[in-house]
């Protein structure tokens, strides 16, 4: 089973909109709140390689991004593989970057 991390704040509407998605599909998700802790925040910022917006989701230790990220993922019928992958360090936007 896939391993699903949300960075989230609690007035934050995409945060709500990640979850909502993750929810609607039956997966359990880890939910870290960076409302109160900067040393949490400072993590999710290292982990999403510098972004400091929320939600930012990983999904197997890899980096989505945010709630764009995974939406679009889930339009172009990549989020399934995305959940079956096995655990790595990269991210959406490496991975981008890598193909031009």
């Amino acid at each position: 089973m896939a391993r699903i991390t949300l960075y989230t704040t609690q007035l934050c509407g995409y945060c709500r909109a990640a979850k909502q998605l993750l929810m609607s599909k039956g997966l359990d998700f880890d939910e870290i709140s960076v409302d109160w802790d900067p040393e949490l925040r400072e993590q999710m910022t290292n982990r999403a390689g510098g972004q400091r917006t929320v939600p930012q989701i990983f999904i197997n230790e890899r980096h989505v991004g945010g709630y764009q990220d995974l939406a679009t993922l889930d339009r172009e019928g990549k989020l399934e593989q995305w959940l079956s992958a096995e655990p790595e360090m990269t991210s959406v936007f490496a991975e981008d970057s890598a193909k031009a």
